[in-house]
């Protein structure tokens, strides 16, 4: 069998499975054992499996995945991220937009210590969406920044995305980490101009409204009551990486550590808050895992087909620029993430797109993060993107898919715009982890 006819049996197995409605992680597996039993035997490739999944799930690097996300989900329940964005809300004024602005600049912290683009849409959709639906705001200027925003937590560290990638891509999970903290910023800042440009230009997307006056000394107070002490954990969690101090693993045990000292501290805790939280990361951080070790059986298996030396030879050969290579992977990927999540096509195609980007000799860390702007315009893309239906979730009553469609259309092209500066501008990406100690 050809190498291309050997993807293209494999991903239409994949697909079928999915349309019938196994989930994706057991769905991926299944068509690995079949091949691999295929391909090496009854006997000796399901053995060669078991061994693969295991060895690919007990690797210290992929420890930070549920502490990130037992760290958002610690400060969701505790109650600190509900007090965090009332403090910022505090100190907006009377800002064009100014929910919106404070969804954007929420999320953006969040996204700075959860990790995971789901529950910051979650909640700050929970939170804000009632309080903007009772100031008249248009659903446009509702939904849009609130999707948005969420999705900035797959390229600000601690991203969960951003440890998978480089996990399976076999790369410093530290420095992929660092490498997203410009891009990410650049993306919140975007969201912002165009927030702050539209509602000036068009005032009733956002109605102006008086907000509860504070005197500054009472606003200061709030933000250092509960903002700034925030800043505390994303040392912990960057602070420390960035210095060279911890490795991901450690520093993300010391801010979970941290999230709970804090949650006691606020009277936040609770043995129920404890219990809802490891609940929660179970569960996510059981699909992942799955999804991980999939990933490992389907690398060996491109491995033994010729698959990935063929993918490579195709790509390699093509008779384009190397920038044209790039934009061609990352079309890919595009399409892909319109379909399925963003695990998934992680696990499909870093295996047969990491050995071209090492042979057209591109930095890693660059196509890493180039990639996983893509994988997050994808997170929101129309018409199968995933943050659109956890925001359908938590939209007000008769709210449409169409609405959500319309509203996050301006942040998409936001999103373009941020790759559009990555490709031009590699330092972007390089520059804060070459500074790393």
């Amino acid at each position: 069998m050809e190498w291309w006819e050997f993807i293209i049996i494999f991903f239409a197995s994949f697909l079928v499975l999915l349309a019938i409605g196994l989930p994706v992680a057991f769905a991926f597996i299944l068509v690995n054992l079949v091949f691999v039993m295929i391909l090496m035997g009854v006997t000796a490739g399901p053995h060669q499996m078991i061994m693969n999944m295991f060895d690919s799930l007990s690797i210290f690097t992929i420890a930070p995945v549920p502490l990130f996300i037992l760290l958002g989900e610690i400060l969701f329940h505790s109650g600190m991220a509900l007090r965090a964005l009332d403090a910022l809300a505090s100190m907006l004024g009377k800002l064009p937009g100014r929910l919106a602005v404070l969804a954007n600049l929420g999320g953006t912290i969040f996204a700075a210590l959860s990790g995971s683009p789901m529950a910051n849409t979650a909640m700050l959709g929970s939170i804000l969406v009632p309080e903007m639906e009772k100031r008249g705001y248009s659903r446009l200027m509702t939904i849009g920044p609130i999707m948005a925003t969420g999705g900035v937590a797959m390229i600000i560290p601690p991203s969960i995305l951003s440890v998978v990638y480089a996990t399976i891509a076999e790369l410093s999970i530290a420095q992929l980490l660092i490498a997203g903290v410009i891009p990410g910023l650049i993306m919140a800042a975007n969201y912002m101009t165009y927030i702050i440009t539209a509602c000036i230009l068009k005032p009733a997307l956002a109605p102006s409204y008086d907000p509860e006056k504070k005197s500054g000394k009472e606003k200061l107070l709030l933000f250092m009551k509960h903002v700034a002490p925030l800043s505390i954990l994303m040392f912990l969690v960057l602070g420390l990486i960035f210095l060279g101090v911890a490795t991901p693993t450690e520093s993300a045990a010391v801010g979970v550590i941290g999230a709970v000292i804090m949650s006691i501290f606020y009277g936040g805790f609770s043995w129920g808050m404890i219990k809802k939280s490891v609940t929660a990361t179970v569960g996510i951080t059981g699909m992942i895992f799955l999804i991980l070790a999939g990933s490992a059986i389907f690398s060996q298996i491109m491995a033994y087909t010729g698959a990935t030396r063929g993918v490579t030879e195709f790509i390699v050969g093509m008779p384009l620029p190397s920038t044209m290579k790039i934009l061609s992977m990352l079309f890919v990927v595009f399409l892909l993430g319109i379909f399925i999540d963003q695990v998934s096509i992680m696990m499909i195609t870093i295996p047969l797109f990491i050995p071209v980007v090492n042979a057209l000799g591109i930095d890693p860390y660059w196509f890493a993060i180039l990639m996983l702007i893509d994988l997050e315009i994808a997170l929101t893309t129309p018409p199968f993107g995933v943050l659109l239906f956890i925001m359908k979730g938590v939209a007000p009553k008769g709210t449409t898919m169409a609405d959500i469609y319309r509203a996050v259309f301006p942040f998409v092209s936001c999103d373009c715009f941020a790759v559009l500066l990555v490709l031009l501008f590699p330092a972007l990406v390089n520059w804060l982890p070459a500074l790393m100690l």
